[in-house]
C-alpha cells in the first residue's frame, strides 16, 4: 500500500480535530498504520487550524513536506489557498468547502477576501472538488455535521479504508445521540446525494 498524505485545514470551531481523529480511527480499524498531527492555534477564536494524517503500510511521522500532499481537505476557502504549497504537482486533489470566514485583516478592512480561491487552486491540484458542506449540514438539521460531510467526500478518494471502518470511527467519536445523523451526513456525501 502506498502512503497517502492528507492535510486538513480550516478555522477554529469547524470540527477539524474530530475529523482528523475519525480518519485515524478508521485507518486503524482496517489495520492501516496511521500517524496524525493537529495544530490548533487560535482555534477557539476562529483562528487557523490544521491537521495531517499519513496512512500507509508503515508510517514513521505525521509531517507532510511541501510538495508531498495527496489530498487537501479545506473546511474554509482561504485555508485551501494557505496550504496549497503542500500539494504534489501530480495526482493531488483538493476538497474545498464553499464557505467563507473572513480573517481578522479582512474584517478590519486591511485586506480583501480573495474571491478567486477556487479558480487559483486549479493551478495547484489535478482535481478541485467544491462542496457546500455548510449548507448541506444545515439541510440535515445540524450545522456541526459539515466536517463529516467533508469526510464523506474525502472517503471517495481514500479508497483503502472500508465503509465499515468509517462508520465504526464515527460511532466511536461522536456523541451517541448524534451518531445516526453523522452517519447519514457521511453516506450522503460519500454517494454525492447532498
Amino acid at each position: 500500500m502506498d502512503t497517502k498524505n492528507i492535510l486538513l485545514a480550516g478555522v477554529g470551531g469547524q470540527g477539524l480535530v474530530l475529523a482528523t481523529q475519525i480518519i485515524a480511527d478508521a485507518a486503524n480499524f482496517d489495520g492501516i498504520d496511521v500517524k496524525t498531527n493537529d495544530v490548533v492555534g487560535l482555534s477557539q477564536r476562529g483562528g487557523k487550524v490544521w491537521g495531517s494524517a499519513k496512512l500507509g503500510k508503515k508510517v514513521y511521522s505525521p509531517n507532510i513536506n511541501p510538495g508531498e500532499g495527496d489530498l487537501l481537505i479545506a473546511f474554509e476557502k482561504l485555508e485551501a489557498k494557505r496550504f496549497r504549497h503542500i500539494l504534489k504537482k501530480q495526482d493531488s486533489k483538493v476538497i474545498i468547502n464553499d464557505y467563507e470566514m473572513a480573517p481578522s485583516k479582512v474584517q478590519q478592512e486591511a485586506e480583501e477576501y480573495d474571491e478567486n480561491v477556487i479558480e487559483k487552486m486549479q493551478e495547484f491540484a489535478n482535481e478541485v472538488i467544491v462542496v457546500n458542506a455548510t449548507d448541506g449540514a444545515a439541510k440535515l438539521g445540524n450545522p456541526q455535521v459539515a466536517n463529516i460531510i467533508m469526510l464523506g467526500v474525502a472517503a471517495r478518494f481514500i479508497t483503502n479504508i472500508s465503509h465499515d471502518a468509517w462508520i465504526s470511527a464515527i460511532e466511536k467519536n461522536v456523541p451517541e445521540k448524534f451518531i445516526d445523523l453523522n452517519i447519514e451526513a457521511f453516506d450522503k456525501a460519500l454517494n454525492d446525494e447532498l
